[in-house]
């Protein structure tokens, strides 16, 4: 049986694809549970420096598997509402893993960017788009309310109003109006968003990956915490950087006029 997540790691770049793509990758439950364990692997692993997630074929994903969704709402015997709504919350778990790993996450999107495919993307850290970018939250429209921390990825990047237009209308966007959203941090020709998301990447994975986790924490815990929070988190990793040997190589290749080595450590 083809396996539905892919899995690579080159020069500490994890690539994770989505791999349904005569479903546009539409999202099920192995592909989740693949994807969780994959990422809570990756948290602790110190040879990846970087995660990349995108989907085979056309599509980055289509979000959830509404042909499945009708063929589960015909069974006669379901399991309890309470039942398949907390099953329902595990599942979702994978878009907190992306927004939290301790590592940058960088979404790789083409074609349909739907629902619960948009959730994922959002939750990654920096997304890059191709040309061919056709993204939505599709929810309204298929009668759900939405899943997978999406209103409130949405609503952090473009503020509730605008989260809010996007949820009750699902307009379809192209890469020029997403990027505009600030929905996508840069577009690309379809034939260059390949080597561009690598290129970052790698640029990333090469760099001081300590560091990179803290700035991480740090810009995650000013979503919700005060400045005075911040600041003393701020303070306690800034001071924490300081002890890693890349922060030394990083001094010393300054003093010595020349490009750092950075070790992740």
């Amino acid at each position: 049986m083809e396996r539905v997540l892919l899995e690579t790691l080159e020069e500490g770049v994890l690539t994770l694809t989505m791999n349904r793509p005569d479903r546009l990758n539409a999202l099920n439950r192995d592909m989740l549970e693949a994807l969780s364990a994959a990422i809570t692997r990756a948290a602790g692993d110190r040879t990846v420096g970087v995660i990349v997630l995108t989907g085979a074929g056309r599509g980055f994903c289509a979000g959830g598997d509404v042909k499945a969704m009708a063929e589960r709402n015909v069974q006669e015997e379901r399991p309890s509402f309470e039942e398949r709504a907390q099953d329902l919350r595990r599942r979702m778990d994978v878009a907190r893993l992306l927004h939290e790993v301790p590592k940058p996450t960088i979404a790789m999107l083409r074609g349909p960017v739907a629902g619960a495919g948009m959730s994922l993307a959002l939750a990654c850290d920096i997304r890059i788009a191709s040309d061919t970018l056709r993204m939505t939250t599709a929810f309204a429209k298929v009668a759900l309310s939405g899943d997978f921390g999406g209103s409130w990825f949405l609503t952090q990047l473009v503020g509730p109003a605008k989260a809010r237009e996007l949820y009750f209308t699902s307009p379809v966007l192209g890469a020029a109006e997403a990027e505009a959203l600030g929905l996508i941090n840069r577009t690309v020709a379809d034939g260059a968003l390949e080597g561009e998301t690598r290129s970052l990447a790698l640029s990333l994975a090469r760099g001081p990956r300590a560091t990179l986790g803290y700035i991480k924490q740090n810009m995650n815990l000013a979503e919700r915490a005060s400045l005075s929070d911040v600041m003393d988190a701020e303070a306690l990793r800034h001071t924490r950087c300081t002890e890693t040997e890349d922060h030394r190589e990083a001094a010393a290749a300054f003093v010595e006029k020349r490009a750092p080595a950075f070790k992740g450590r």
